[in-house]
């Protein structure tokens, strides 16, 4: 009896112990919300949202770099700036989505709705390009290379969901995400472009650019604008990256107000 008790006991622990891990897993691919409905539903429903901001980066001169550099010294170069745009992410409360080859997404306002995600993504436009500008200077004590970054931003309609049965893939779809990206390949190493619409929700508090209308692959023309740094009246620093309390406060109004972003499932056929 004691030992039939002993060997159950190790065994629970076991079984507890590896769902802990198989959680953990899960919540370092998916998001916390859309994991926990994964792990109840054994599903996730795929929902449209009204508005969301994508932000896409990538570097200049990567490809050109990769054929020079050592694999193992490149590998840990991208993963240098990759982790800490990781970090921005969750500063800024955006939402990592993926990283393929030199390229970097990530969306603010889902999977939980919110109505900042505009201002959010470009503090972490700004503070992305302040990152990749500390490391080049860092590197050119050492005559390192080092990489320049574009960021385009977009804020529009999307589709989200998850794909894959064995290897789980939380992603977004709509024209939203074409133009975010064509933003991004039509911006300029060490700025940060973004769309008409991002703009509208954003040209109170950031200081930007206008560069008039685009013409770009397959989207047409698209009106631009590069966001300089936070306006002087609500920066905390002489650069413009750091919000200052009044800043705060307004994006706390735009936080608090009572009309929200609506979110809802999508149509199935």
């Amino acid at each position: 009896m004691i030992t039939a008790h002993i060997v159950h006991s190790i065994g629970a622990a076991a079984i507890a112990e590896a769902k802990l891990k198989s959680d953990e897993l899960l919540l370092n691919i998916l998001p916390a919300a859309i994991a926990e409905e994964l792990k109840q539903r054994g599903r996730v429903i795929p929902r449209h949202h009204d508005a969301v901001t994508i932000l896409f980066a990538d570097f200049k001169g990567f490809t050109r770099l990769a054929e020079v550099m050592e694999p193992a010294a490149l590998i840990q170069l991208l993963d240098e700036y990759f982790t800490g745009f990781d970090e921005l992410a969750v500063a800024f409360g955006m939402e990592k989505l993926k990283a393929i080859g030199d390229s970097y997404m990530c969306v603010g306002g889902l999977p939980e709705t919110n109505r900042t995600h505009p201002i959010d993504a470009c503090l972490m436009g700004l503070a992305m390009q302040a990152l990749v500008e500390q490391m080049k200077r860092q590197r050119d004590k050492f005559r390192l290379p080092s990489l320049e970054l574009r960021v385009g931003v977009h804020t529009g309609p999307v589709m989200s969901g998850i794909v894959g049965k064995h290897k789980f893939t939380y992603d977004v779809w709509g024209d939203a995400v074409n133009i975010a990206s064509r933003l991004e390949t039509n911006g300029t190493p060490g700025r940060v472009n973004i769309s008409e619409s991002t703009h509208h929700h954003v040209k109170a508090l950031f200081a930007t650019q206008a560069r008039g209308v685009v013409e770009t692959k397959d989207k047409g023309q698209l009106a631009m604008f590069f966001v300089d740094r936070i306006r002087p009246e609500f920066s905390a620093d002489a650069e413009g990256r750091v919000p200052d309390e009044r800043f705060q406060t307004l994006r706390s109004g735009v936080a608090a107000a009572s009309m929200q972003w609506p979110t809802t499932p999508a149509a199935t056929s």
